[in-house]
C-alpha cells in the first residue's frame, strides 16, 4: 500500500499493513510489542485521522491563552456551555469554565451525586517557551532587540537560529486588549536569535554546552531599517510600526504578555508518517488528549471533569495554576448550583475525597542517541502506549488504584507501560501532587515523547490516540 505525501509524490513503503495479533495475554505478562503490531485497517485509519486534527489544533494553540480560546470552539461545537451560577446539574449536562483566560475545566454532569466524588483528567497548557520583559525593546549595533526572560526548562543554544513568532496579549489602560499574532502565517515575518558564525568563533567548539549561549544573549531582532526622520532611532522606528500595527505605546508593553515561541509547522514525521514533530506537546499532547476525551464520552457515571492549567512548567504557581484553590471553588460551585440552599461546605470535603484523577504529562522516551539515559527495563518506548509513571520514594500512586487503572484499560484494550527514571540521575512531575494534597485519589501518566522542552519535540501517532482512548475509558467506566 502506498502512502501519500505532499506536492503529488506517491512514495511506496513496503511496511505491511495487515493486522498482527498480540499476545492474548502480553499486558500481564508485561512483554507487549509495539501497539502499531496489533492495529486494524480501521484502527489506523483513526489514529491517522485524529493526528491531522491534533496537528491543526497545535499549529494555533501556541500558549495557554491560545489554548483556551481553540479549546473553548471545540467545546461549544460539541454542545458544551459556559457554566454559570444557574447551570442545572443535572446528569448528562455538559458545561465548561475558563479562569482567567489561561485555564478552563470542560466537564460532562454524571449519574451520581458529585459529592459521591469525579473521575478528573488533568494536564497543563503551558510549554517552555520565551517572554518579553516588561520594558523589552532596546538597541544594539544598529539593530532593535527585545530583552527576554524564559518559561520553563530549555537548553538555551536549542533557541538560537530558529524562526520565532510573536504571539500573546497587549492589556491597555482603557480596558481594551490587543491581540499579537506574528510569524505563524506563511507571509509573516519572523524573529531570530542569531548565533555567531564559526568563521569567529573560533573557540566555540571547546566550550562547554551550557556556556555557549546565555540567558540573557536570548535577545531576537526586531528591526534594522534606520528611521528616516531626522533624531530618531531604530527602537523609534519599532515603536512606531507597534503604533502603527496595534495602537500601543511602549508603556503599554509593561501590562503585555507576549512571548517567543517557535515557528515552525506541527508535521508528520518518518517515512512511514507514524510521528508529529510539533513544538509544545509539553503538555498540550495531554491535555489535547484529555479535551477530546471528555467531549466525545457518553454520559458517565460519575461527573467527568478535564482541568487544564498553566503554569506547571515554573511551579504550577499563580490564581491559574494548579497550586490555586480555583479547582476546589468550582466543585463548590457545582455544589452550590445543585444544592441550593442545602449547600454545605463538608459537601465539598466529601466531593474531593471521593474523586479519581489521572494527572498527564508526557515524559521523555527511549531516544536512540542515547538510550543509556534509561535503564531499559522500565523505560518507556514510543509506540508501546500510555505509561504509568512509577517514581518510588513515596511519589507513585497507591497500589490499589494503580490496579484499578490495570483492570479499566485492560478491559478497554488500552496499552500501557511503565516509566521509572534512573535512580537519583533525572526526574520529573505532573500536577497531579497538588491534587493529591486535597485528599484525591491521583495516578500520574504520560506517553513518551523525544526531545523534550526543545523548540520541536516528537510523539508516536498511536501513543497520543491510546492517551485520548485511556482518557475517554476513564471517564466512561
Amino acid at each position: 500500500m502506498g502512502l501519500r505525501f505532499g506536492l503529488g509524490l506517491l512514495l511506496v513503503v513496503s511496511i505491511p499493513f495487515a493486522h498482527v495479533a498480540a499476545e492474548e495475554n502480553c499486558q500481564d505478562d508485561l512483554n507487549c510489542n509495539s501497539a502499531w503490531l496489533d492495529v486494524s485497517e480501521e484502527e489506523r485509519k483513526a489514529i491517522f485521522e485524529f493526528s491531522e486534527e491534533y496537528k491543526s489544533f497545535m499549529r494555533v494553540a501556541r500558549t495557554e491563552l491560545s489554548f483556551v480560546s481553540e479549546a473553548v470552539a471545540l467545546a461549544e461545537a460539541a454542545g458544551f456551555r459556559p457554566l454559570t451560577t444557574k447551570s442545572p446539574m443535572n446528569p448528562g449536562a455538559k458545561y465548561y469554565d475558563v479562569n482567567r483566560d489561561r485555564a478552563i475545566a470542560v466537564m460532562i454532569i454524571g449519574d451520581e451525586e458529585i459529592s459521591e466524588g469525579m473521575r478528573v483528567v488533568g494536564a497543563h497548557i503551558d510549554s517552555p517557551r520565551l517572554e518579553l520583559k516588561g520594558k523589552p525593546l532596546f538597541s544594539a549595533s544598529e539593530f532593535a532587540l527585545f530583552q527576554t526572560n524564559y518559561h520553563g526548562g530549555i537548553k538555551r543554544y536549542q533557541w538560537t537560529n530558529i524562526p520565532l513568532a510573536l504571539v500573546g496579549i497587549i492589556d491597555k489602560k482603557d480596558g481594551s486588549r490587543v491581540q499579537v499574532n506574528v510569524g505563524l502565517e506563511p507571509g509573516d515575518p519572523i524573529l531570530m536569535i542569531p548565533d555567531m558564525s564559526p568563521h569567529v568563533d573560533r573557540g566555540y567548539n571547546n566550550k562547554k554546552v551550557g556556556d555557549l549561549v546565555t540567558y540573557e544573549s536570548l535577545d531576537p531582532i526586531v528591526a534594522h531599517i534606520p528611521p528616516t526622520e531626522e533624531g530618531l532611532d531604530i527602537e523609534d522606528q519599532v515603536l512606531m510600526i507597534l503604533k502603527s500595527s496595534y495602537g500601543v505605546s511602549r508603556a503599554d508593553l509593561v501590562s503585555a504578555e507576549l512571548s517567543l515561541v517557535p515557528a515552525f509547522e506541527p508535521r508528520d514525521m518518518g517515512l512511514d508518517r507514524s510521528m508529529v514533530a510539533a513544538y509544545g506537546q509539553d503538555d498540550k499532547l495531554g491535555a489535547y488528549a484529555a479535551l477530546r476525551a471528555v467531549l466525545s464520552s457518553k454520559k458517565p457515571t460519575y461527573t467527568a471533569l478535564a482541568y487544564l492549567v498553566d503554569n506547571e512548567e515554573v511551579g504550577n504557581v499563580n490564581n491559574t495554576g494548579a497550586k490555586s484553590d480555583y479547582f476546589s471553588n468550582l466543585v463548590a460551585r457545582m455544589l452550590s448550583a445543585k444544592l441550593g440552599r442545602s449547600y454545605r461546605d463538608i459537601e465539598v470535603r466529601k466531593a474531593l475525597r471521593h474523586s479519581k484523577m489521572i494527572s498527564i504529562d508526557v515524559n521523555p522516551g527511549v531516544n536512540p542517541m542515547r538510550a543509556s539515559a534509561w535503564e531499559l527495563s522500565n523505560a518507556p518506548k514510543l509506540g508501546y502506549g500510555v505509561n504509568f509513571k512509577m517514581y518510588g520514594r513515596g511519589f507513585t500512586a497507591n497500589s490499589e488504584f494503580t490496579a484499578e487503572i490495570r483492570r479499566i484499560f485492560d478491559n478497554a484494550d488500552i496499552p500501557w507501560q511503565t516509566a521509572t527514571y534512573k535512580v537519583g540521575r533525572s526526574g520529573g512531575g505532573t500536577i497531579g501532587g497538588e491534587f493529591s494534597r486535597q485528599d484525591m485519589e491521583v495516578i500520574d501518566f504520560g506517553v513518551p515523547v523525544l526531545s523534550i522542552h526543545t523548540p520541536y519535540a516528537v510523539s508516536s501517532k498511536i501513543d497520543i490516540y491510546n492517551l485520548y482512548r485511556g482518557s475517554k475509558a476513564f471517564f466512561e467506566e
